[in-house]
């Protein structure tokens, strides 16, 4: 795992990806990537998904070992992965990260240019 990957887990999130890892087949381990979406240009969205996928190793927490494609690492720079669920459902949303806004279609984001 790369020192500094800045993504964070919480406690909710790692429950969850634990749950989800244990009863896929792969305990401890989920694959974590920022997708593009239709929705609107250069919105990232996230997808998690069992197994390792040739992935190199993201974040840890609480007996989860999340992995990224290496060349996005640094695209979860300052991010943080939660999980909300009620009686209604569930599911993972991410942090916007500074410099960034929130997609009006759904747990996205994209990154800001600067206007000068």
């Amino acid at each position: 795992m790369r020192n500094g990957s800045g993504l964070k887990i919480s406690a909710t999130a790692a429950a969850e990806l634990n749950r989800q890892a244990s009863f896929t087949g792969t305990p401890g381990v989920m694959h974590i990537d920022l997708m593009d979406d239709k929705c609107g240009e250069g919105w990232k969205f996230i997808r998690i998904r069992p197994g390792k996928n040739d992935g190199v190793a993201l974040a840890r927490a609480d007996g989860i070992t999340l992995y990224t494609q290496e060349n996005q690492i640094q695209l979860f720079q300052g991010l943080k992965l939660n999980y909300f669920g009620d009686l209604s459902g569930g599911g993972f949303l991410i942090s916007t990260p500074k410099g960034a806004e929130a997609s009006p279609c759904g747990s996205g984001f994209r990154k800001l240019t600067k206007v000068q």
